[in-house]
């Protein structure tokens, strides 16, 4: 038999009435036990007999179990004791009477009795011990609660981190393949510019052939100067390039004016070189990134004592980069025949260069030159002798390789490719003779 009596107040941790089981063999008792218990609010079930009451757990929910100890059949202490070790969280307590004590002591131990209470009880005391007894099922009930609301988070946790740690781990892998991505797109953006800048130093080469390969020469000599005197890699960079862009502002040069050594121009020739340099700086003036180029091709006919051009200036005035352009320039220029009607050997070249200090030259410039020179390595570099048809992918030029009219084509170093093979034989084929093609071996 149960009954659900209007609540009044539950203990903390119920959000629904709490459930007693009232287990005794004599009626009157448990119409005692119901009308003490009716205001508490207790949802009630009532058995006659451990039998009933262990058929009704079966069945039913139960928060607390109150039960006589001297029942037939079943005794209380035997019913908490089964009841605990099938429904061990349901709370237990035995009532007893004096006579009964050390039975219930013993019902404590075995049964894992929460408290006895001894007949016949004080009322008061009696819901006292049920209230403290049903607190604590509430906070049992309560930490049971929490315990698998803090499984239940951890376990989505897990999973959260598992899904961040795969989420980031293809994050990072996106965002490795798109940095390798940019870095090789940078490359072959930095590889076409770099190509763009040699195609326009080779324009003034197709109208010189005398002067093949002057401008890479001197924008290596150059770089390798900036190198030896510390300088920051980008101010390196502006000076290679100025080297092989120095002479652009030649472009629009008469013919004769090529070939003509500075000793030898008339004053109407003179006027024409001394404004190649403010041309090609012109030239590279709309492009914000060779404003530095731009500056150091200006000025690298300037000379330390004031003597130069455009702009007469002097010393340090002159930019860095123009000052170490101006003694590469001039080094191999008297080798080529362009500074004076003779041509000079490197030894003499050298030693012209050396003494220039002081005044055509930067000393710091011309003491780096003097200690470069001296050990620029001198490799024997063992080569083959190659038609386009003979070329393959991966070859290295050892020498540059020129057009039967003198243009530059390639540059020492460069790595062959398919494209650059098919290219080749495509020169061959339209200059009707084959080119000699030198790469290491």
């Amino acid at each position: 038999m149960s009954e659900l009596l209007p609540a009044t107040g539950w203990p903390p941790g119920f959000t629904a009435a709490p459930v007693l089981l009232l287990v005794d063999d004599e009626p009157n008792v448990l119409s005692a036990l119901r009308r003490l218990l009716r205001p508490s609010g207790y949802q009630l079930h009532l058995a006659g007999s451990g039998a009933e009451a262990l058929e009704l757990l079966s069945r039913e929910p139960v928060d607390l179990i109150v039960s006589d100890m001297r029942m037939p059949g079943l005794s209380g202490a035997e019913l908490l004791a089964q009841a605990r070790a099938r429904w061990p969280d349901t709370l237990r307590i035995l009532l007893t009477g004096y006579a009964e004590v050390s039975s219930a002591i013993a019902a404590i131990n075995e049964g894992g009795i929460y408290r006895y209470i001894a007949k016949p009880w004080n009322d008061e005391e009696l819901l006292k011990t049920l209230q403290q007894a049903l607190e604590l099922r509430g906070l049992q009930a309560e930490k049971q609660r929490l315990e698998a609301l803090t499984a239940h988070q951890n376990a989505a946790l897990r999973e959260l981190n598992a899904t961040l740690e795969d989420k980031v781990r293809i994050r990072t892998e996106e965002l490795r393949i798109a940095n390798q991505e940019i870095s090789l797109a940078m490359e072959k953006l930095r590889k076409t510019f770099f190509t763009s800048v040699q195609v326009l130093s080779n324009l003034i080469e197709m109208r010189a052939p005398a002067l093949a390969g002057h401008s890479r020469r001197v924008a290596d000599v150059a770089r390798k100067l900036a190198e030896k005197m510390g300088l920051g890699a980008d101010l390196q960079h502006e000076i290679l390039l100025a080297g092989l862009l120095h002479d652009i502002g030649k472009i629009g040069y008469p013919d004769a004016l090529f070939g003509t050594p500075l000793t030898r121009m008339n004053s109407d020739e003179l006027g024409i070189a001394r404004k190649h340099p403010i041309n090609g700086a012109a030239a590279l003036m709309s492009m914000p990134d060779m404003r530095g180029v731009a500056d150091i091709i200006r000025s690298h006919h300037e000379r330390w004592d004031g003597q130069g051009f455009p702009d007469a200036l002097t010393g340090e005035k002159i930019p860095l980069g123009a000052r170490i352009l101006a003694l590469a320039n001039d080094y191999d220029g008297a080798q080529l025949g362009t500074l004076s009607a003779k041509r000079m050997t490197p030894e003499e070249a050298k030693q012209w260069v050396i003494e220039g200090r002081k005044f055509r030259y930067d000393p710091d410039v011309v003491d780096a030159f003097g200690q470069l020179i001296g050990k620029l390595p001198r490799q024997t570099i063992i080569e083959r002798r190659l038609s386009g048809a003979e070329l393959e992918a991966g070859m290295v030029l050892s020498r540059d390789l020129h057009s039967p009219d003198g243009m530059l084509l390639l540059a020492t170093e460069y790595v062959l490719d398919d494209l650059l093979i098919r290219q080749i034989r495509d020169f061959e084929e339209s200059f009707g003779r084959r080119l000699v093609v030198c790469v290491r071996v």
